[in-house]
């Protein structure tokens, strides 16, 4: 069973769940820093959770947790595009451990992976939603309960049909 995106909502099973998406919508056409959030079917590739304020949780996909120096590559002109990366780092990428609440859990989308094309966007992913569903950069963004329930019912092989 994958999970559809419609209208500001996914739907899995039983469930309707209100998301954020991209400031500018959805596209075809992802480019670097536009504000959309890709179309595609997409699998999930793995989670990370900061441990500190997730104690346990069941997923079927595979978990990481956040440590204070994992960050993720935004930079175009990087080798390390559109991968995981370690503080220090020369270049631009967004840190994972963070004092609001939206990168708690996240899940990593599988988009613009092989190959990774530069400038078709980075860091894609679903994580934890702001308060009053405030659009995001790109990414799907939804409740932390709301995320925990996916995670408990989701396999490896679901996808996401954007």
């Amino acid at each position: 069973m994958n999970i559809r995106l419609k209208r500001k909502y996914l739907y899995y099973l039983n469930f309707k769940i209100k998301c954020a998406i991209g400031k500018k919508g959805l596209t075809k056409n992802k480019q670097e820093g536009d504000l959309k959030t890709p179309k595609g079917i997409f699998k999930l590739k793995k989670v990370f959770y900061r441990r500190d304020r997730i104690k346990f949780f069941k997923s079927r996909i595979k978990k990481y947790y956040i440590k204070k120096n994992i960050g993720w590559c935004d930079d175009p002109n990087s080798e390390h595009y559109n991968r995981e990366i370690k503080f220090p780092f020369k270049g631009s990428a967004e840190r994972f451990w963070r004092k609001d609440n939206i990168y708690d859990l996240i899940i990593v989308i599988n988009y613009n992976f092989n190959p990774i094309i530069k400038n078709r966007g980075s860091a894609i992913f679903l994580h934890v939603c702001k308060k009053n569903y405030t659009p995001t950069k790109g990414c799907v963004a939804i409740k932390k309960k709301d995320m925990m329930n996916l995670l408990v019912n989701i396999k490896k092989n679901t996808k996401l049909i954007i």
